[in-house]
């Protein structure tokens, strides 16, 4: 009878067609459950394919009473079990291979071959093959343990390449001249059993049980060891009341942690850990003697049966305490493994493998178990301090703070102050001894390797201030300069260096840094020691300072006025002016200050370079002229002047300097004659009165043509001859001469151009033009003489209405509006009438209350007429106008299709 579990309710009954007495001796079904073995007592043996449902004897197997099967789980298929292996209770090993395939009455049997590969004997000779399992490692290696009453074999070997059709023949010839390996126990029960734990279908097996005489031979299986599979061996003696003189023992199975006894009446499970049984299960008698028990290998269930019911066993959770007995087996790695993701019991454990690493004095690895526990700080920290281990200690206190939380400020504060403490406690008590030399700096680098840590830096950085105060307390300078370092506080770090004068180990920080409010702290003391190696690193920095900020340290350094120090003061400045291209008036006025008191000579090479327009220059001119005026630098003060456009304040100090520099003064103002002229005055009369150079006098004279004479005459004193003005006198003369020519052509040519203008004004007046019936308005095409109208002397004709549309868009907005008013003006006036008495009285009247209708008609003929619509220059402003209006242009577009 076959069952099948998606139909339990329906089994199947087969037949095996036999009329004889023989009985079923055993069955074997292979891990996939598709090939059956029936081995019968009459030495015959069936086959039965899940899918076939048919019962084929095996003809080659016939007089073979079979023992056990090796079932080839890398091959098998479910059309072919590729080669197997075959136990007998005459001891021989065959090899043979089933195929499902069915012919008719001739077709191949299922039996493809049946082969004898060896021979297993105890001491009396052969012995039955109770079980046979087949592998295959890992690594290829193919494996075979075999087991007889009291013996189990060992095969091992690896195929050739491509051999794998040949089955297990070259793994078997290899000891065809020796033995194979054996393990032998003296007692037995007339049979034996041999059961493998697989974690997965078709993975390799990690342990082995093998139900013998003595007991179960529990152990696990290391498919990399050459000599042998088995490793860590143990005999594992039968629960009280079962062995061989007493309940024997049927049938094993190997779960992970336990293995199961099968007995006549119950089913007892032992712990492959401890050997203690953990399990009894006993069975009715109405259901009879169990028989056997397997292990499904593919869902891990377990099957036990009697004649008359089948059991299951569904295993679930088995490791869930297994923990518990790796902890009392001190086996501490394996108790966490199974209870990591259970932090209660992972506690329990760690808590354990702490106390026992502390009574073994191994107390480093105590302290990190206790780190990770749940247990009470002070107690763990009073029983390391108690037995006076700092190093673990240490050890403790920084695993607890790696495993802090963000929000646990304050215990981290307490733990990195306590560390610190340590540390420093440590390293004063072993510094100076020559025989702890090495000690001390293994300890120095443990210190260093905890502040630079980066899993410690988050907390270090929050206690950075009370760790300083520790180490200043202990005078440990070398590590407050190491920590200041690691936590960035370079403020500190220069400090230190200025305090102990390390002034160039000072700037080398900041300089490696090159953070500017640094530079604008520290500047004003190192300035005063290393000036040069200063300003290199505040060129070298550029524009990141801010000049600015630097001039107070310069202003101080630059105030005991010798060379060295201006000179330094002066480099940086002109850097920022003339590379940085500096236009802060601040920077721009102190470096003139230091050109004024250091290098007069590059002062008025600065001003000229700056230019002379006063609002592009960037220093402040006054403060300029105040600063050369007290410095006594007159050529700089002249520059200054200029460029404030003071030319006169210029001419009469360049006057007392030199007198052509006066001159380049007063020919500035090339707008103002009139200026230009009182300047050159102002110079001739120095020449004159203070230098009474009468040949210089007669220069300036030539230099300046606004000068004449006559001008400079009344400052030379009564006592000079006229021989000294002579030609200056004559070329004088000639020069009015000159000019009186001039006038008199000019006023000819005014003569000569009014009597034109009279003649054409007579030839105007009696102009006239012709108008013809015929002819039409130039803009409305209809007859001129229908409506008032206009003539041009360019010969186009108007109406007076048609002129005033055609004009009106062309003129501005305020000539439109005058045009409106004149019109509203000429419509309200009273029409002449044909008397001319009523025609003066009505003139009359419009003088005395406004203008005149003729009057407003000439205004308006003015304003519409001056010129021509077509010809004039209102024609020429419209160019850029469009043919179309905009506004109409659809309404043309449309009028055109």
């Amino acid at each position: 009878m076959s069952i099948d579990l998606g139909k339990a309710n329906e089994p199947n009954h087969v037949e095996l067609g036999r009329k004889d007495d023989a009985r079923v001796h055993k069955m074997f079904l292979d891990h996939t459950g598709c090939h059956l073995l029936i081995a019968l007592s009459s030495t015959e043996v069936l086959y039965v394919n899940r899918n076939g449902q048919k019962v084929r004897p095996l003809a080659r197997w016939k007089g073979q009473l079979v023992e056990s099967v090796g079932w080839n789980k890398a091959l098998g298929t479910e059309s072919s079990t590729g080669p197997i292996l075959v136990g007998t209770a005459q001891g021989h090993i065959f090899e043979a291979e089933l195929s499902a395939s069915e012919g008719g009455l001739f077709g191949p049997a299922p039996d493809l071959y049946f082969r004898p590969l060896y021979v297993l004997n105890e001491e009396g000779g052969p012995a039955p093959v109770c079980s046979l399992e087949a592998e295959r490692g890992p690594d290829g290696r193919g494996f075979v343990i075999a087991t007889t009453r009291q013996r189990l074999f060992q095969f091992i070997g690896r195929a050739a390449e491509g051999a794998e059709a040949q089955g297990f023949s070259g793994l078997f010839a290899a000891y065809t001249d020796h033995p194979p390996p054996f393990r032998e126990f003296p007692s037995s029960l007339g049979y034996s059993e041999l059961a493998f734990y697989t974690p997965k279908l078709r993975s390799a097996p990690r342990a082995f049980a093998w139900m013998m005489g003595d007991g179960v031979l529990y152990g696990a299986l290391d498919c990399g060891r050459p000599d042998s599979l088995l490793s860590e061996e143990r005999v594992w003696e039968y629960p009280e009341g079962v062995g061989p003189g007493a309940s024997p023992p049927l049938a094993v199975v190997l779960t992970q942690f336990h293995f199961l006894l099968l007995l006549a009446d119950r089913v007892e499970a032992v712990c492959t850990l401890t050997g203690q049984v953990v399990l009894r299960d006993h069975f009715l008698e109405k259901f009879g003697p169990l028989k056997h028990m397997v292990k499904d290998s593919s869902t891990g269930h377990l099957w036990a049966y009697t004649e008359r019911a089948v059991f299951r066993y569904h295993v679930q959770r088995e490791a869930r305490d297994v923990w518990r007995t790796y902890l009392d087996m001190n086996r501490f790695d394996l108790a966490k493994e199974y209870c990591r993701e259970r932090p209660d019991c992972l506690d329990t454990v760690l808590a354990r493998e702490a106390d026992f690493c502390f009574r073994q004095r191994r107390y480093l690895e105590s302290a990190r178990c206790y780190a990770l526990t749940q247990s009470y700080f002070e107690e763990i920290a009073l029983k390391f301090l108690e037995a006076r281990q700092e190093e673990a200690l240490v050890e403790f206190l920084q695993r607890k703070l790696a495993s802090l939380k963000p929000a646990e400020r304050t215990q981290a504060t307490l733990l990195t102050t306590w560390l610190t403490e340590l540390y420093l406690s440590r390293l004063g008590a072993l510094q100076g001894d020559p025989e702890a030399l090495n000690l001390y700096r293994e300890t120095r680098e443990r210190f260093r390797a905890f502040l630079s840590s980066p899993r410690h830096k988050e907390w270090l950085f929050a206690s950075r201030a009370s760790i300083h105060e520790l180490l200043a307390s202990h005078g440990d300078t070398e590590h407050m300069v190491y920590f200041a370092v690691i936590m960035q506080d370079y403020e500190r770090v220069v400090a230190y260096h200025c305090q102990h004068e390390a002034y160039e180990e000072a700037l080398a920080v900041l300089a490696r840094h090159r953070d500017p409010q640094l530079f604008y702290k520290f500047s004003p003391i190192l300035i005063r020691h290393i000036p040069r190696q200063l300003v290199d690193a505040w060129i070298e920095l550029g524009s990141r300072l801010d000049a600015r900020q630097l001039i107070p340290a310069l202003v101080n350094y630059s105030q005991g006025g010798e060379a060295q120090q201006v000179s330094q003061a002066i480099r940086y400045m002109e850097f920022c002016v003339n590379e940085l291209g500096e236009t802060e008036q601040a920077i721009h006025n102190y470096l003139l200050s230091l050109y004024a008191r250091g290098q007069p000579a590059s002062l008025l090479a600065y001003l000229e370079q700056a230019g002379a327009s006063p609002h592009r220059v960037h220093y402040d001119l006054k403060y300029a002229l105040r600063l050369c005026a007290e410095h006594g630098h007159h050529r700089a003060c002249v520059h200054v002047y200029k460029v404030l456009e003071l030319y006169e304040e210029a001419v009469d100090l360049a006057l007392q300097v030199d007198v052509d520099l006066a001159k380049q003064c007063a020919d500035l103002p090339e707008e103002d004659e009139e200026l230009r002229k009182k300047l050159w005055l102002k110079i001739a009369r120095h020449v004159v009165q203070e230098e009474e150079d009468v040949q210089t006098a007669m220069a300036c004279l030539a230099s300046c043509p606004l000068l004449k004479i006559e001008d400079v005459l009344p400052f030379f004193p009564d006592f000079v001859t006229i021989d000294h003005f002579k030609e200056a006198i004559c070329s004088s003369l000639k020069a009015y001469n000159h000019h009186i020519q001039e006038l008199q052509r000019e006023m000819e040519e005014a003569t000569a151009s009014a009597q034109r203008i009279r003649r054409d004004l007579q030839e105007l007046r009696g102009r006239y033009g012709t108008v013809e019936p015929q002819d039409k308005c130039a803009t409305c095409d209809f007859p001129l003489l229908n409506r008032p109208f206009y003539l041009f002397l360019c010969g186009h004709m108007f109406h007076a209405d048609c002129l005033l549309q055609a004009v009106r868009p062309g003129l501005p907005a305020y000539k439109q509006a005058r045009l409106e008013e004149l019109q509203r003006k000429l419509g309200a006036a009273p029409a002449p009438t044909k008397g001319s008495a009523r025609a003066k009285e009505a003139d009359g009247g419009a003088a005395a209350g406004g203008p005149s209708r003729e009057q407003l008609k000439a205004d308006l003929d003015e304003l519409v007429a001056a010129e021509c619509v077509y010809c004039g220059e209102l024609m020429i402003r419209s160019i850029d106008r469009p043919f179309i209006d905009p506004q109409r242009y659809e309404e043309e577009h449309l009028s055109w299709l």
